[in-house]
């Protein structure tokens, strides 16, 4: 068993390695000059999107909205990562790991642009005539059957990358550890019924919402992420406020340390950069392909539209929450501390609201967490749907709820390896589409902004228009 549990961290280790690093942070590269920077342009089309405003009238394939299917996505990526990923980021690869995460962030605008947009333009039908999105569906539709190893090795990829053992695993933990053990609940040493009770009420709760699918769970994920997202903002400014005069010289340390790594890693900048990277992907998810399996449910005949709705995404997670978490941690000086991970957010938090720190961060943990195993839930059911059927996503979605509880009450070191070498899997099938459609994005984008110039669309924005103030008179 030790020899397995070995060999799985080699594999996670592996999987999540430099040469991820060059797939992800290189392939961003190539698609932002690519691309000519052109989707940059639109940024305020995007949140114009977002708020319905081009929507309206419209008979368009797809289950969901472009916001709903953001807040999906988001829901996917701000979890945990967003608030023990930055600690972890700091503590091993010190303040400069957080401008490589600013790096990724950025070249992630464009390959969520690009996986997005193909996301919508080669949708597919599955075996019960229902139209899907994803790059196992990317792939099928856009490259033949060639290509079709590859489908698959994402969909499997992907059945077991997003099952929710660590999620859960990390979410029972805080609670335990910021509630019930001061509580006198349980112990530090006798917490395995706490943790069973734990386990067995988030699975009921989150199966009532995930046997819903995409449109249930999209509803949960537009209403309680933003909602989160605002709260995370309000608490987390107070705290930079309070420290507004730290503010800049915090942020000259993360330039100098991202070109030096003196702060923690020794001078090892190589350390630093992998670090960075890595963190940043972790937040932001672009080019593994969860983001297309989200926004390849949206109600949109336009795949450029998508496309600029999803390069949000690493804007919020990545540029505004993480890059928060990060400052928070450096501005209260709690990083020059031995904690680690959770304990360490969760002490610069305690510094501004005393005594109250660690519940704040209790709630968005367990926000974040509840509605990342959710998406979770309906990702892994696509791709149980691609291989088996969509007759399996019941059985899946058994299994997925099963090892809520199991989650809950066991650290499974070499499951959890499984699970992040799995994840990082994704990018391969993903990144390599998405290079040889990349001509084929190109080409829609380009004729969506002209039209777009042009005025073409103004007639949507009236009906938008029309169709809100005829919802206001009712």
């Amino acid at each position: 068993m030790t020899e397995i549990e070995q060999a799985l961290a080699a594999f996670a280790d592996f999987m999540w390695g430099p040469q991820l690093v060059v797939l992800l942070v290189g392939g961003g590269l190539f698609f932002t000059f690519h691309s000519r920077l052109a989707h940059f342009k639109y940024l305020k089309h995007s949140f114009d999107l977002l708020r319905g405003k081009y929507s309206a009238g419209a008979e368009v394939a797809g289950d969901i909205s472009h916001f709903r299917a953001l807040a999906t996505a988001l829901a996917g990526t701000i979890g945990v990562g967003n608030i023990t990923g930055v600690a972890v980021a700091i503590t091993v690869g010190g303040p400069g790991a957080v401008f490589w995460m600013w790096v990724t962030a950025v070249v992630g605008i464009s390959t969520k642009f690009y996986t997005a947009s193909l996301a919508i333009m080669y949708r597919g039908y599955d075996d019960a005539g229902k139209l899907q999105g994803g790059p196992m569906y990317v792939i099928r539709e856009g490259l033949g059957k060639r290509w079709m190893p590859l489908a698959y090795l994402f969909a499997v990829a992907g059945m077991f990358g997003t099952l929710p053992v660590f999620q859960v695993n990390q979410l029972v933990q805080i609670t335990r550890d910021a509630v019930a053990i001061p509580a006198g609940i349980v112990s530090a040493e006798s917490h395995f019924t706490f943790d069973l009770i734990m386990g067995i009420v988030l699975s009921i709760s989150l199966f009532a919402v995930a046997v819903g699918k995409v449109k249930r769970v999209s509803a949960v994920a537009g209403s309680m992420v933003p909602a989160m997202v605002l709260f995370y903002f309000l608490i987390t400014g107070y705290l930079l406020l309070s420290h507004i005069t730290e503010l800049p010289a915090m942020l000259a340390l993360i330039v100098t340390d991202a070109f030096s790594g003196e702060a923690v890693s020794g001078g090892v900048l190589g350390a630093v950069i992998l670090i960075g990277v890595q963190r940043g992907v972790f937040s932001n998810e672009a080019g593994l392909g969860t983001e297309s399996l989200a926004h390849g449910a949206a109600k949109t005949n336009e795949p450029a539209r998508e496309g600029l709705v999803a390069m949000v995404g690493p804007i919020i997670d990545t540029l505004l929450v993480c890059t928060c978490t990060a400052l928070a941690i450096l501005v209260t000086g709690v990083w020059e501390g031995d904690a680690i991970g959770v304990t360490l957010t969760s002490q610069a938090y305690d510094q501004v609201f005393p005594g109250l720190g660690s519940y704040l961060m209790l709630i968005m943990v367990f926000v974040l967490s509840t509605t990342t195993v959710l998406t979770y839930s309906y990702y892994g059911g696509k791709c149980v749907a691609f291989i088996f059927g969509t007759r399996a996503e019941r059985y899946y979605l058994g299994i997925y709820m099963a090892l809520i509880t199991v989650g809950a009450v066991a650290s499974l070191d070499a499951v959890i390896s499984l699970f992040d070498g799995a994840y990082a899997t994704m990018a391969i099938p993903t990144m390599l589409s998405t290079f040889v459609l990349a001509p084929k994005v190109r080409e829609v984008a380009k004729d969506y902004f002209r039209r777009l110039d042009a005025g073409e669309f103004k007639h949507e924005l009236q009906a938008s228009d029309s169709t809100s103030e005829t919802r206001a008179e009712s």
